[in-house]
């Protein structure tokens, strides 16, 4: 199988070398090598057998909000067997606890340009499959990075609950993903939701760090005032995977050995 992967970054890449150790041929793009105002490059692809992973977010500049997918799907007609679509729990609004069954109610522009995304990729000439991660933490990126650097708040007593997934977890679902026939859109997350306050005092602990002070949670972004439970055992048992850090309990730990890791290279 060949496998094109629009996004190769932070999960992208760990996907992308997943499948060369399999064997399999990939073509990677990314900002540098295929800016998104030459999406339309990729009509010159040969053979129409390419498998794609989309991970490319929405994008936002200056003067305002554009979501390159439609440019994508008009992109690949006719080049694209099957598409897989990392999109975002985000797309579930106020909903506090999510699984499969839940359904969609975008509220912000943000979260409507995903859902837009999904139906463009979804009402392709191809098969397709989207997975909605919950927050992506792992080596060099969560709430343990944004605490070392003195950028993580607490937003009023912190009681809001917020699912995560490891990035080599995610890799794991859309490897999966792409290798298999699973269609429809699903939640992505580990097996431990926890509150904002929870996680704080879990990292600060393994940093020896004091809590960082409490705001109003009317000043934080929406990602950081979001409430949600997420469940993802439905997508994990369709694709016949488990996952190798349930909790960030584990995961954060390892992010950090894996970040010391990198450090003395």
């Amino acid at each position: 199988m060949r496998f094109l992967i629009l996004g190769a970054g932070f999960t992208g890449e760990r996907v992308a070398q997943r499948l060369e150790a399999s064997g399999h041929e990939v073509l990677r793009t990314n900002s540098q090598t295929l800016p998104l105002p030459d999406v339309s490059r990729l009509a010159n692809l040969p053979d129409d057998d390419w498998t794609v992973l989309h991970s490319i977010p929405v994008i936002r500049h200056p003067e305002g909000a554009w979501e390159p997918t439609p440019l994508l799907v008009n992109a690949l007609r006719g080049k694209a067997r099957s598409i897989v679509y990392l999109s975002t729990t985000g797309v579930y609004g106020e909903a506090r606890d999510v699984d499969e069954t839940t359904p969609v109610n975008a509220r912000t522009p943000r979260e409507t340009l995903r859902l837009d995304a999904e139906h463009a990729i979804q009402s392709g000439p191809w098969s397709s499959c989207v997975l909605r991660p919950a927050a992506i933490y792992g080596p060099g990126r969560g709430a343990h990075v944004s605490i070392r650097e003195g950028k993580w708040k607490i937003g009023g007593d912190g009681s809001n609950f917020v699912s995560r997934i490891h990035v080599d977890d995610l890799a794991t679902h859309a490897v999966a993903a792409l290798l298999g026939d699973l269609t429809g859109a699903w939640p992505v997350a580990d097996e431990e939701p926890c509150t904002t306050l929870a996680i704080t005092e879990f990292c600060c602990a393994l940093l020896g760090l004091p809590l960082p002070p409490a705001v109003p949670p009317g000043t934080l972004d929406e990602t950081r005032r979001a409430d949600r439970r997420v469940n993802g055992a439905a997508v994990r048992a369709r694709l016949g995977i488990t996952l190798e850090y349930p909790s960030y309990r584990t995961g954060i730990p390892a992010s950090f050995k894996e970040e010391y890791d990198r450090s003395k290279i």
